[in-house]
């Protein structure tokens, strides 16, 4: 039996703050339906430990935060939109609030920390577990909220865009022709409900993208197993443009153990007075920026990744032992708890770390209302290019990016006209077998993230990244011809994903001949006097 359309105002791909405030914001006059391809709370934002940096203090004031926002993206941030995003964010942390956000407090005041590239305290949070705390209290709000439906484990197939409709049938396996963006309008989207293992389809005049980045396309990574670039990939194959592409952020300081996967020690550590060491226990952050442990994320993590191929080294340590244990255990009582359980008393141990990537600056471009190259698409959060992080963001300015663009997308949608909605085909899987060898998957996956992590990492060649586009155009081929015969599954519709986004990453680099912010070149050392975006169209 053919499964029925699902029909609704808007469509939000993603569960994380980015969507769940989108669709906060929406649901009081729009049918909104949430897809995410797993459970509502396993997206990236509940991972985020730091916080959320916005000007409270008298101390503080927009101008410094946009200053430091310009500096860390070495001269690549929009100014328009860093300026946009810094001065809503008060509104945005007041809003948390009201949905009753515990955020922690000091003398009846709200505690500021501070982070690397920030001028002042501003970072405002919930003990070392920011992103978890706001995730809780939106989903059980989102739980409330009788217009919003939720669809978990229901993952991403493809966009469904009228000019796709028009020239070349319903089965996304198919290449969508070249259209204007005058021409062309997303009109809603298939996903594999893993459940039945049936692909639905969902139309709706409004469709937002908020899938999160792409760090599981290397082989170690901060990130949580659903950032697969699902929204930037299926925007670029619907005809949007992506940009900046080759900035990933790769986190100085994820710790080094094999029993932890992808544990994040928060830029907050360093921030409280945290010591980066090599094994001997000397400090080698003053060798390498003014700064020291407070410099932004890029030139610490190339300082660490530049320690441990200097002296061959699988880690090195960062040390806040020198604090009082009350203070350790109030302010970071989950990193403490986690490495306790690990067998390490950071009070009186350093913690081993090793740089991991972390963010994925540049995405689907977007404007200051979300809006991409496609009519009725949007995108916001990690999955979006929105101007603020240029080339290398600046700690705990991704959760307010995610308010403040829901936001400004939520008013773009309540304030447009809504044509009709055509009839959309079912999905066509009527000339496809189930998989065979499914091997073929996990190898790929593996292979992929390998040379991912070899030959796109934090210092790159001309020569690496030749090789990767070489393995890519192999991989995209054969993934290709898997996903055009057989079934879909998640595992497929993941790897034809991150394929594609290291597709891009690599065609972005190779295209920038300087070293600018998370971009650096040992072939072009040198940073360009012009700062320019690196744009890719479809």
């Amino acid at each position: 039996m053919t499964p029925t359309t699902q029909y609704f105002d808007v469509l939000i791909v993603g569960s994380g703050l980015a969507g769940l405030s989108a669709a906060l914001l929406l649901a009081p006059s729009q049918r909104v339906a949430v897809i995410t391809k797993r459970a509502v709370q396993e997206g990236s934002s509940g991972w985020a430990q730091g916080g959320i940096a916005a000007v409270w203090s008298k101390d503080d004031s927009f101008d410094a935060h946009v200053d430091d926002t310009l500096v860390a993206g070495a001269g690549l941030c929009n100014l328009e939109a860093t300026r946009f995003v810094v001065e809503q964010a008060p509104q945005a942390i007041a809003w948390l609030q009201t949905m009753g956000v515990p955020f922690s407090e000091e003398a009846g005041q709200l505690h500021l920390t501070r982070e690397g590239g920030h001028s002042a305290r501003r970072i405002v949070h919930v003990t070392d577990a920011t992103g978890a705390a706001v995730q809780r209290t939106l989903i059980e709000r989102v739980r409330q909220t009788p217009n919003i439906t939720l669809f978990e484990h229901h993952t991403l197939v493809d966009l469904i865009t009228s000019a796709k409709l028009a020239g070349h049938g319903t089965n996304a396996a198919n290449p969508s022709p070249s259209a204007s963006e005058h021409s062309n309008h997303c009109l809603g989207l298939y996903a594999l409900d893993e459940a039945t293992d049936q692909v639905l389809t969902f139309s709706a005049p409004h469709t937002i993208l908020a899938t999160g980045g792409a760090g599981k396309v290397y082989l170690y990574t901060t990130n949580p197993d659903t950032a697969t670039g699902d929204g930037i990939a299926a925007a670029w194959r619907a005809g949007c443009r992506v940009q900046n592409m080759e900035f990933i952020q790769f986190h100085p300081t994820c710790l080094y153990h094999p029993h932890a996967k992808s544990f994040l020690i928060s830029e907050a550590v360093r921030g409280e007075g945290g010591r980066l060491l090599l094994p001997d226990g000397t400090r080698f952050m003053p060798q390498h920026d003014a700064r020291l442990e407070l410099a932004p994320r890029d030139v610490v993590a190339r300082a660490i990744d530049f320690e441990m191929k200097k002296g061959g080294l699988d880690c090195v340590y960062l040390d806040i032992s020198h604090q009082p244990l009350a203070f350790l255990q109030e302010h970071f009582p989950n990193i403490y708890a986690r490495c306790l359980e690990l067998g390490i008393d950071i009070s009186k141990q350093a913690i081993p770390v090793v740089p991991a990537a972390h963010y994925t600056c540049g995405g689907v471009m977007a404007d200051l209302a979300g809006r991409t190259d496609l009519g009725g698409l949007y995108a916001i959060g990690e999955t979006a290019c929105s101007g603020l992080h240029g080339a290398n963001r600046l700690a705990s300015n991704s959760l307010v990016e995610c308010m403040v663009f829901a936001k400004a997308t939520a008013q773009a949608i309540h304030h447009t006209t809504v044509a009709t909605a055509p009839a959309l085909p079912a999905w066509d899987d009527s000339r496809v077998t189930d998989a065979d060898e499914a091997v073929v998957i996990s190898h790929n996956w593996d292979e992929l993230r390998r040379f991912m992590w070899d030959y796109v990492g934090i210092v790159r060649t001309n020569k690496r990244l030749e090789r990767a586009a070489h393995r890519i155009a192999l991989l995209k081929s054969e993934i290709q011809e898997f996903y055009a015969h057989f079934h879909v599954t998640r595992d497929l519709l993941e790897l034809r994903n991150l394929v594609q986004v290291a597709d891009l990453i690599v065609r972005s680099a190779q295209a920038r001949h300087e070293s600018r912010g998370l971009h650096f070149s040992r072939d072009y050392p040198q940073l360009n006097p012009e700062a320019r975006d690196t744009v890719l169209t479809p």
